[in-house]
């Protein structure tokens, strides 16, 4: 069976024998990984001029998840999904935040690399470094206020982020605090995972996001992947099916492009709602700024 898939390019690539760490095979590549992505450049004219607002985006330290069958899927956060909705806000004025749960490395799918595309590669070079050495959530959270910095919080995809995002208890502090101070949440593709989160230790009749609806990566799909090498096997849990389980809907049955807004939640499907999620969600951080502005306005006439 093994000649029969390395034959029709279906066997995982063999990165590390040792560990049993695996990346997508050859036609998983061919298929999912693209040389460049489809931004699209926008000029937004109200663009933010300031330099004190940011999106905090939380990223994973997983780099090798492991299977159900105990080989390890070289994984991270998904650089399309992670850079091009960066490359919108940083249009529209914004500047970053890196964190991670340990402050430890976040970890990309850097098989994923457009790299033909000049303008994401140009981002995940000036953040490289930021993405190498994050802030800690523990030290973001010791200065998260009602008048914090951050316009918005920002959980990217990639099969990474399911491995320790939701079992984070502060991953649920940040996200409380999302929902305190009626913050703009943004995610995709198995970024949403991190919803998850807020269940923990809690009975699920309380869960804040019950009701909502959301695009992300749905477990159907996931659930093909092995079939086409670009897992080593089925993943260790769906996300998707526990998130229904507390009362999410899924607004998307494939994983196509799908954008899709539930009040203050963003959220995309994959890679292809990358650029639309970044247009989209910048259009709303600064209609954000400016109904703040108003409302100072109001307050102090």
């Amino acid at each position: 069976m093994g000649k029969i898939k390395e034959f029709f390019r279906v066997e995982p690539h063999l990165e590390n024998e040792k560990d049993q760490l695996y990346s997508p095979s050859k036609l998983a590549m061919k298929t999912a990984v693209q040389p460049k992505t489809n931004y699209e450049e926008v000029v937004y004219n109200d663009s933010y001029k300031g330099n004190d607002k940011k999106v905090l985006i939380l990223g994973t330290e997983v780099g090798a998840l492991e299977m159900k069958n105990g080989k390890k899927f070289l994984t991270g956060n998904q650089p399309v999904e992670l850079f091009v909705p960066m490359l919108h806000w940083q249009k529209a004025g914004f500047d970053f935040d890196f964190a991670s749960i340990n402050g430890k490395e976040i970890k990309i799918e850097k098989w994923a690399l457009p790299t033909e595309d000049v303008a994401v590669m140009r981002i995940y070079g000036e953040y490289r470094n930021m993405l190498e050495h994050p802030l800690k959530i523990t030290d973001v959270l010791k200065d998260s206020d009602k008048d914090s910095k951050y316009i918005a919080v920002y959980i990217p995809g990639g099969h990474g982020a399911i491995g320790d995002i939701p079992y984070s208890k502060d991953i649920k502090k940040v996200l409380l605090w999302v929902i305190k101070e009626d913050k703009l949440l943004v995610s995709i593709c198995h970024g949403p995972s991190a919803l998850l989160a807020l269940n923990l230790g809690e009975n699920k009749k309380n869960f804040p996001f019950n009701g909502y609806h959301i695009a992300a990566f749905p477990d159907s799909n996931d659930k093909l992947l092995p079939s086409i090498g670009y897992l080593p096997g089925q993943l260790p849990y769906f996300y998707g099916s526990k998130l229904i389980d507390l009362g999410v809907t899924f607004a998307n049955k494939l994983g196509n492009g799908k954008v899709h807004q539930d009040r203050k939640l963003i959220t995309g499907d994959g890679p292809m709602a990358a650029n639309e999620l970044g247009i989209l969600s910048a259009k709303l951080f600064l209609q954000e700024l400016y109904d703040e502005a108003k409302e100072s306005l109001q307050i102090n006439s």
